[in-house]
């Protein structure tokens, strides 16, 4: 097996079963790509040449609707392949959606002629693509039911939570947030004054700091 192999094939649980000459010949047809923050790496309307496995870096993807309005659908991180794609290159179908790097993403390309012979050709290959496929769809409808009848203090007090990483400041806006939550600023905004009424969160430009993560914590388990 190839250093180069090694250095990406084996990241990717799925793949790392795959017998010698088809992981070997998922590396010689390869490229690594590099892409900046804050780059758009795929939009609607646009077609997929490649199969991407991230290898550094995380990509968010969002859904924008003609009149603007955003909702982040999900995010791919190191270790795992983008399920969209996977989806375009399946249907033969342009993007519907766009994916954007928070950080300096790493990847490798995968062409779509590798990629469509190894669906036809090798189960496993295939059996990780529809597995990591299924995930996706599965978080994909538990964000449609928080969106559509999950509280927005509930839902807004869980994703502080989890934007804090275990820090007590976060670096966000109310435009951030209502994107991350898929609702208006305005209601991200209100809810937010309400928390820092009592005193669980202070507000600064571009900063939210949890004062009380306790009681946070407790609203978004839905026990308050």
């Amino acid at each position: 097996m190839t250093e180069t192999t090694d250095l990406w094939v084996d990241r990717f649980p799925g793949l790392s079963r795959l017998k010698a000459p088809i992981k070997d010949l998922l590396v010689s047809r390869s490229t690594i790509i590099e892409v900046p923050k804050n780059t758009m790496m795929f939009g609607p309307g646009k077609s997929p040449e490649n199969m991407l496995f991230l290898l550094d870096g995380t990509v968010r993807v969002q859904q924008v609707s003609e009149t603007g309005h955003e909702i982040v659908l999900y995010r791919i991180n190191a270790g795992q392949s983008c399920v969209l794609t996977t989806a375009c290159l399946l249907a033969y179908d342009d993007y519907s959606a766009e994916g954007i790097t928070e950080t300096m993403v790493q990847a490798a390309a995968v062409p779509r002629s590798v990629f469509d012979d190894l669906v036809s050709q090798s189960k496993d290959f295939r059996d990780f693509v529809f597995a990591a496929f299924s995930k996706r769809i599965t978080d994909l409808f538990l964000m449609i039911d928080e969106v559509a009848f999950q509280r927005l203090d509930v839902r807004l007090a869980d994703k502080l939570i989890a934007l804090s990483d275990g820090k007590d400041d976060i670096a966000t806006t109310h435009q951030k947030l209502s994107v991350e939550l898929g609702t208006a600023r305005e209601v991200v905004s209100r809810q937010l004054q309400e928390f820092q009424r009592r005193g669980w969160i202070e507000q600064a430009r571009g900063k939210v700091s949890l004062r009380n993560r306790v009681e946070l914590e407790k609203l978004a388990n839905h026990n308050t």
